[in-house]
């Protein structure tokens, strides 16, 4: 059970809804960069077979953006304790920059070369703030391995679709 210490746990609540809401905020502006182009150009591309139905991408992401938040927020907990926070905090900044890079080079630029070169340098940096976030605190590490598995199937579904076209 959970013990209510008043205005800290409202606090603490607060911290983290900013922390989501950034993240989402963030899910806003790629969404943003996509939407002329999920419509126009993206139903042009030639996909592989195993690309999902465009229903799943807004509640896949917005979940994971969620997520998201929610590591960060457990990891800036510990940077008065930790040293290592505050680079993992960082490098999730980081990923999180490339994360709406990729929209803007894949959508906005209409190009999926140039949304693969940003996706695998998303992969490696989400991987190495994995690692770091599971050194800080296990939890956030674990909170971003659906959003690594994610990552990982949208490389393999960006590199086909450069491919085929």
């Amino acid at each position: 059970m959970m013990r209510d210490n008043g205005p800290k746990s409202a606090l603490y609540i607060g911290q983290a809804l900013s922390a989501i809401v950034l993240c989402e905020a963030v899910g806003l502006l790629a969404g943003w960069a996509t939407q002329t182009s999920v419509t126009t150009w993206y139903p042009t591309l030639t996909k592989p077979g195993f690309t999902p139905p465009g229903w799943v991408f807004g509640p896949t992401w917005t979940l994971l953006y969620a997520l998201m938040g929610v590591a960060a927020f457990l990891v800036w907990r510990r940077r008065g304790r930790d040293a290592r926070a505050g680079r993992a905090l960082w490098a999730f900044g980081a990923q999180l920059g490339l994360n709406a890079a990729w929209s803007f080079a894949f959508f906005g630029a209409r190009s999926p070369a140039l949304g693969l070169v940003v996706i695998v340098g998303l992969w490696i940096a989400l991987a190495g703030t994995l690692e770091r976030f599971f050194r800080v605190r296990s939890a956030a590490g674990w909170l971003l391995v659906p959003y690594l598995a994610w990552v990982t199937y949208a490389l393999a579904l960006n590199a086909a679709i450069w491919h085929l076209n």
